[in-house]
């Protein structure tokens, strides 16, 4: 478990001042091409699946095959987690509770962190967000709403209470999904037009501005 702390850095080209020092900077391929896919499918088979689940049709066979999308690639998210590339590896980015709180007291500066991967707090929203959404999907594989078609296909597997407890469950846990994302758009944001740091454009070419002494 990683336990550093974190500078900021402001704008620059090769190099740039953080914490009244001068640091060097440069660009380099950090999200590997499997894994901004996989970022981009999630983003397409959550919203889908959510919007499915809410606004759907009354026989919600999509709004099932987006779950079991979403299930497929948290399964891929998984094993690359632990064989994928360095900034793609769980180790990469799990960082103890005093990087995570050193991370968001400096945060508020109103400069880019060139951080490698994903930042201390970040790394903390990754895991809340994939563990969420196993969960989410997981619950809707043995939901019942007891209307004899949109039934889990693992819900005969266990009791009936059970099916329903997961049915509650998976409803509340939906509002939970669209609270994380909308966190994660808010942080896009904030990133870009507090701290000026663009956070999309990397997660697509797959190279990132980063400092050279971390």
């Amino acid at each position: 478990m990683k336990d550093t702390g974190t500078h900021g850095a402001g704008p620059g080209g090769e190099t740039a001042r953080a914490d009244n020092a001068t640091v060097e900077i440069e660009t380099i391929r950090v999200w590997d091409p499997l894994l901004r896919l996989f970022h981009w499918l999630l983003a397409i088979a959550v919203v889908g699946a959510w919007g499915l689940g809410k606004f759907g049709p009354n026989v919600m066979t999509l709004h099932f095959w987006f779950g079991y999308a979403v299930l497929g690639l948290l399964a891929f998210r998984l094993i690359w987690g632990f064989v994928g590339p360095e900034h793609a590896r769980f180790g990469n980015f799990l960082y103890g509770p005093v990087s995570i709180g050193n991370y968001v007291i400096h945060m508020v500066r109103r400069e880019p962190s060139y951080w490698r991967g994903h930042n201390p707090l970040g790394g903390f929203f990754v895991f809340v967000l994939l563990g969420v959404l196993a969960v989410h999907a997981g619950l809707g594989l043995i939901a019942d709403p007891e209307d004899y078609v949109n039934a889990g296909p693992l819900a005969r597997e266990v009791s009936t209470a059970t099916s329903r407890t997961a049915l509650a469950w998976h409803a509340t846990l939906g509002w939970v999904v669209l609270g994380l994302v909308v966190l994660h758009v808010a942080a896009i944001g904030f990133y870009r037009k507090w701290k000026g740091e663009d956070l999309i454009r990397p997660m697509i070419t797959g190279r990132k501005t980063v400092r050279k002494d971390r």
